[in-house]
Parts: structure tokens; sequence; C-alpha cells
């Protein structure tokens, strides 16, 4: 069983795809022809061009939507297809979960024959992200043992240019900071099981934090601490994409 088996049920519902993100996810892999979607989920953000994708989860391959591109059950570290199989290899907000981060990077390489987009958080970044800086220590101490520095990701792919992703204010992606700007959205279960920084760190670890949270809701003490985010469209919270050209 896979991680994803055990808390990716949701993920059609609150990890809709938000189209800015993916206008940038797109441009990221510009004019090529043929994509192969590693660490696939449940399709988030495959363009048209998608050939083929690579999911380990059988409860995400249930989430892909029909007329999604052919889905194979296999771990991004042993890709069961040739070598140059795809113009691009794209991993989307996955490297974190690999068990073997320098094999699925050579598993990328193998089987791009122009291009590599990898979409990750800079952790050093995303940890001064209220949730987690004021609330929820727990679920940024469990995010340092997974995630991925960029430095690391790029000296794997042999050199990578990297663009920063502002997340809008109304972003329909429930990632880990998709509600910067909507704070109440971390008090639902449906939301928090959908991130898996929160959804495998434990409710009962995060009950104090989101207690808090609640009350700083309701005594207006957040509004006032973030009046700042209140009238912004877009926030810089780490989001990265890299792109490596072969």
């Amino acid at each position: 069983m896979t991680t994803y088996d055990r808390i990716g049920a949701t993920y059609h519902h609150t990890r809709r795809p938000d189209h800015r993100i993916g206008v940038k996810i797109h441009e990221a892999l510009g004019d090529v022809g043929t994509v192969i979607n590693v660490g696939a989920g449940a399709g988030s953000y495959e363009p048209p061009q998608t050939v083929l994708a690579v999911e380990p989860s059988a409860v995400m391959i249930a989430q892909r939507p029909a007329g999604s591109a052919r889905a194979l059950q296999a771990f991004a570290e042993s890709i069961p297809v040739a070598d140059d199989s795809a113009d691009a290899a794209m991993a989307l907000l996955t490297v974190h979960h690999w068990t073997n981060l320098e094999a699925g990077i050579a598993e990328l390489l193998r089987i791009a024959r122009r291009r590599v987009v990898i979409f990750t958080w800079d952790q050093a970044v995303f940890r001064r992200f209220w949730l987690l800086d004021e609330y929820l220590p727990e679920a940024a101490a469990f995010d340092d043992t997974r995630a991925v520095r960029i430095d690391r990701l790029v000296a794997l792919l042999g050199g990578a240019r990297i663009e920063k992703v502002l997340i809008p204010y109304d972003c329909t992606d429930g990632f880990g900071a998709a509600f910067w700007r909507r704070p109440e959205a971390y008090l639902d279960p449906d939301v928090r099981a959908g991130m898996s920084m929160l959804a495998q760190t434990g409710d009962d670890v995060l009950r104090p934090g989101l207690t808090r949270l609640s009350g700083d809701l309701s005594s207006g003490l957040w509004h006032e601490r973030h009046a700042d985010l209140l009238d912004r469209e877009t926030l810089d919270v780490g989001y990265r994409l890299l792109v490596a050209d072969l």
C-alpha cells in the first residue's frame, strides 16, 4: 500500500487544478510533442500531449478523469519504458514522496528526450508561511524530513532554470499553502485530508495549533496580524518550477 492509497481518496474533490498554475506548467513544457507524467496522481495539469501517466497508487489512478492518458501503475524509481520515450517528463508535487530521489531523477532524465519539468517547493521559504510558523510547527518539522532542497534537484538534473510560482488567493488546487488568504479552510478536515503534510502529521498532533487558529479567527486576531495579506492577489510561499533542457 502506498501513502496515497491511505490519504488520497478525496483528491478529486480538494485538489482541482488551478488554471493559472496550469498555464505556468504548460509554458515550462513548451512546444514538446509528447509528455510522460511521473507521480501523476489523479492527473492534475496533464497537457493534451501526455502519452503516459506513471503512478504507484491504485486509489489515485481510479480518480483520473475519463479520457485521460493511459496510466501505468509503477514507481518513479523504476519506470518500465524505453529510453527517450517522450519529448518531456514532468513530475508535479511528487519528488518529496520518492524513496530514492537519485534513482527517480535518473529515470526522468532517461525517459525524456528534450526536457524535464519538476514542480516542488523551497522549504526555506515555505517554513515562513504563517500556518506553519505560527500554528503548526509540527507539520513544518515533518516537512523538514521530506522536503527536497532546490539546489540538490538542480545538481541531479545537471542544471535547471528555476521559476517562482506565485499562488493566487483563490487557488482551486488545495495543496499546503493554497489557502494563505482563506485561513478558515485549514479547519476543514476534508481540506486537510488533501494535503499530505497535514494528513501524514495527523489531527491528534495538529489539534492544539488548529484550536489556536480557530480562536484567533473568531477573535479577529488572525485578520489583525495578517492584514497585509487581505488585499493581495498572489503570494510567494515557496513553490517553484524547475526546467531542465537536455
